[in-house]
């Protein structure tokens, strides 16, 4: 039977501020930092927002694309495109599982699976996770050939001040992959981080620009996990009047590059173990941490943030796929300078010594490199 984890409030999520701790960084002190940093968050409830996106009809057009979506893809992978749902997530954010008793039919309503329920945190201040490289590419596939359960994501971005999608922002996106490495950083407990290739990696990174109903749709695997933090996906913003595209494919700003929203999204921990279960995942040596231990995760949640993405099995288990969605609530006319880990220029990688562990915020002058002699001019390689 096909399954569909849901989130207790569909969207969420203004995971602002310090965005977490990673390989090379101390967990207990990013835990600290993101403590002081949820004091100064002015929080908003946007389930007003949620009546008003039905009246303008734009929740009627979520379920139709994510229904759509679903579809599409259960025929592309040669799965059963009216196979049964259960319905789920109709507890609390942390319970292991969400899974209901609610059985639903092939002709159960789209709207009783697909709809959602908007509840976010606005933060007037924030700065880009961990691990950010700016300079990837425009792009929605972003697998690059790694290994995993395929991830297919549906991210709806709202005003939290007009209660309004959000179009034509261009969205970052990066994780890490099965077995907890990043691309495109080389760092203590990044995988071997001997390896200087890594720099040049761009798995599981890339950039969308929101349509006009305010979504951008990736397509990658579903995230591992490295010791000290559960599983999650960083996002970024950025501010549509500053945000040009260059011609290789890259956004403007390699080196001033301006965020409008950073935030981290998770999944509930009964998905996490069914995919752990697959390799190369089940591989991975590093401890796992699960979401009741995140103590990042326990203070977005007693904020009253709940950063979950609603999901749904593409086939009879997690190896066939999984199509998941979330709507973020951000505040667009908010506009905060980041600080990479690295640029990815046409000569490759570049690390940022200012970066500060990856986490950024440090500032500092951009590297000498090659072909880094403007953010406009330097870019991506072609082969990327």
């Amino acid at each position: 039977m096909v399954r569909l984890a849901s989130s207790l409030l569909a969207g969420v999520v203004g995971l602002a501020s310090m965005a977490s701790a990673h390989p090379g960084h101390n967990v207990k002190a990013e835990a600290a930092e993101r403590a002081a940093a949820l004091n100064n968050l002015h929080s908003r409830s946007l389930s007003g927002c949620a009546t008003n996106l039905r009246a303008r009809g734009h929740e009627q057009g979520n379920v139709a694309r994510r229904n759509r979506a679903v579809q599409n893809l259960r025929r592309k992978r040669g799965l059963e495109t009216r196979a049964p749902f259960l319905k789920a997530r109709d507890d609390a954010p942390l319970n292991i599982t969400h899974h209901s008793s609610f059985d639903a039919t092939p002709s159960t309503d789209p709207s009783v699976l697909f709809a959602s329920n908007a509840s976010c945190i606005l933060a007037e201040d924030v700065t880009q996770g961990p691990y950010y490289v700016s300079g990837e590419l425009i792009r929605s596939n972003l697998v690059d050939g790694q290994e995993g359960v395929p991830l297919f994501l549906d991210i709806q971005l709202v005003d939290t001040n007009t209660c309004e999608p959000v179009p034509e922002v261009y969205l970052d996106f990066w994780h890490c992959n099965a077995t907890g490495v990043y691309s495109g950083v080389t760092a203590s407990g990044n995988g071997d981080s001997s390896d200087e290739s890594n720099l040049n990696a761009t798995f599981l990174r890339g950039l969308q620009k929101t349509d006009k109903d305010g979504v951008a749709q990736f397509e990658s695997i579903f995230p591992g996990h490295y010791t000290g933090r559960a599983t999650h996906i960083h996002v970024l913003s950025h501010p549509a009047n500053e945000t040009t595209v260059n011609k290789n494919d890259t956004i403007s700003g390699l080196y001033t590059s301006s965020s409008s929203h950073v935030g981290q999204i998770f999944f509930d921990q009964d998905l996490i173990t069914e995919v752990e279960k697959n390799a190369p995942y089940s591989t991975n040596t590093q401890e796992l941490t699960e979401n009741s231990d995140d103590d990042i995760l326990l203070q977005e949640l007693d904020s009253n943030i709940d950063p979950f993405m609603e999901y749904v099995y593409l086939g009879d288990s997690a190896a066939d796929g999984i199509f998941a969605w979330i709507s973020v609530g951000i505040d667009p006319t908010v506009d905060t300078s980041v600080t990479p880990a690295a640029y990815y220029t046409h000569d490759g990688g570049v690390e940022n010594e200012n970066s500060g562990m990856g986490m950024g915020g440090g500032g500092g002058a951009p590297p000498s490199a090659p072909g880094s002699a403007s953010s406009s001019s330097a870019s991506p390689s072609a082969s990327a």
